[in-house]
């Protein structure tokens, strides 16, 4: 299943038709329209005619997804949110190993700080470091 950046990854094309992703004023989540234009550079924005016959203006890229890929969307983002509570759980689980620093002790020395990896041979020489200067 695709990821919902790889979705969202190309601009929209005059003429697409798309689905609303995120409410915007008099417009709910999942209202479909045809984007009418496409403006920016750095900052992708569309106008969108809606199917009531309304247009709004300066609708962000990433509130919109193309109509054919709003389901599949969808599923993605919330195997996507289910992934992310998973992998909090486990950090959860795992601070229960940590010391009064925030380090987490790993089995073959060193530590984890933020999910970054630290050899122990890096925090000896900081700790012999602070000894000499008297910190």
């Amino acid at each position: 299943m695709s990821s919902t950046a790889e979705m969202q990854a190309r601009p929209l094309k005059r003429g697409q038709k798309v689905r609303l992703l995120s409410d915007i004023p008099g417009h709910p989540a999942g209202s479909e329209g045809k984007v009418a234009l496409a403006n920016g550079v750095t900052w992708l924005r569309y106008w969108v005619r809606f199917s009531d016959g309304s247009s709004v203006g300066h609708i962000d890229h990433s509130a919109l997804v193309k109509a054919k890929d709003y389901h599949r969307f969808l599923e993605a983002r919330e195997a996507e949110a289910r992934a992310a509570e998973l992998r909090s759980e486990h950090a959860d689980d795992s601070e229960g190993d940590t010391d009064s620093g925030g380090t987490a002790s790993t089995s073959g020395g060193g530590a984890t700080i933020n999910g970054v990896a630290i050899p122990q041979l890096l925090l000896d020489r900081s700790k012999a470091a602070r000894e000499r200067l008297g910190a």
